[in-house]
C-alpha cells in the first residue's frame, strides 16, 4: 500500500505532506500516518510544516467510512478531533501551508496550526456541516472560535459560507496568502525562522495562551466519545469529491 504521508527533516523543520493522490481524505489510515509523522517530529524536536498535495489540503473525512456509520465512522471522527487537539498543543511551532481545498474536518485541521499560509489560487475553504444537515460538533466550535472573529464564526459555522483564500485572512482561517508558486518556499522559510524560538518558552507560553481552548476541546471530544458514529443520512453527502468546485 502506498504511503499517504511523507516526512522530510532538514535538521530544523519536519515537513509532513499529505498526498493520497486524490483529495487527502482524513481516513483512519491517513490519521495514523500523520500521527506517526508527528511522533517523528517530536522525537526530532522539529518545527512542523504540515501541507497537502497541489490543489488540495484536505477535503475532510473519508466518505466510504462515513457511509458505513457505526464504530469505524465514530472512531474516525473522534480521531480527527484528537489530531487537531494534538496540533494545538504540540510543543514546537506548527506551520500549515494550505495548498488548496480545505473542507469540513480539513478546515478544522487548518485552524489547528500556529501559523497558516494559504496559496493564492481558486479553491474553497468551508465548514459544510450545516449545509448537508449536520449539527456542528462542539469540538469543531472550540477549534474555530479560538482563531475566528465572532462575525466570521457565524458565517462559517452557522451559514456554512464558502470562502476563497482572499476572504480568509481577516476572518481568521488564514494568517497570510501568498502566490501559489511561492507557498512551499514561504512556508519553509517561516518554519525555519520559528526554529529559532526558545523551545521551553514556546511550549510553556502555548499552554498558557491555550489554557481555555485545550481543556474545552478535550471535554468536547470526551463528551461525544462513543457517539460520533451516530451520523445522520445527510452525513453521506460529506463527499471528498465535493471539494472539487473552485471558490467563486
Amino acid at each position: 500500500m502506498p504511503e499517504l504521508v511523507s516526512y522530510a527533516f532538514d535538521g530544523k523543520v519536519a515537513t509532513i505532506t499529505m498526498d493520497d493522490g486524490k483529495v487527502n481524505v482524513l481516513s483512519p489510515a491517513m490519521q495514523s500516518e500523520i500521527n506517526a509523522a508527528l511522533d517523528r517530529a517530536e522525537a526530532d524536536q522539529a518545527v512542523v510544516l504540515l501541507t497537502g498535495r497541489p490543489g488540495v489540503f484536505s477535503a475532510g473525512f473519508d466518505l466510504a467510512v462515513l457511509q458505513g456509520r457505526g464504530d469505524d465512522a465514530g472512531k474516525m471522527v473522534l480521531g480527527g478531533f484528537e489530531l487537531s487537539l494534538r496540533l494545538l498543543g504540540f510543543p514546537r511551532p506548527v506551520v500549515v501551508a494550505c495548498t488548496g481545498h480545505a473542507i469540513a474536518m480539513g478546515s478544522f485541521l487548518l485552524l489547528s496550526g500556529d501559523y497558516r499560509l494559504g496559496a493564492d489560487a481558486r479553491y474553497k475553504i468551508q465548514a459544510n456541516e450545516v449545509a448537508i444537515g449536520l449539527e456542528i460538533p462542539q469540538a469543531a466550535i472550540e477549534i474555530c472560535r479560538q482563531r475566528m472573529t465572532p462575525a466570521f464564526l457565524t458565517r462559517a459555522l452557522l451559514l456554512a459560507e464558502v470562502f476563497s483564500p482572499a476572504d480568509c485572512v481577516a476572518g481568521g482561517y488564514l494568517d497570510r496568502v501568498v502566490p501559489a508558486d511561492e507557498l512551499a518556499g514561504a512556508a519553509h522559510s517561516l518554519a525555519t525562522g520559528l526554529a529559532g524560538l526558545d523551545p521551553a518558552a514556546h511550549e510553556a507560553s502555548k499552554r498558557r495562551l491555550r489554557k481555555d481552548v485545550l481543556p474545552a476541546l478535550r471535554d468536547a471530544i470526551d463528551s461525544r466519545r462513543g457517539s460520533f458514529g451516530d451520523l445522520t443520512p445527510a452525513a453521506q453527502a460529506t463527499s471528498a469529491t465535493s471539494a472539487a468546485p473552485a471558490a467563486p
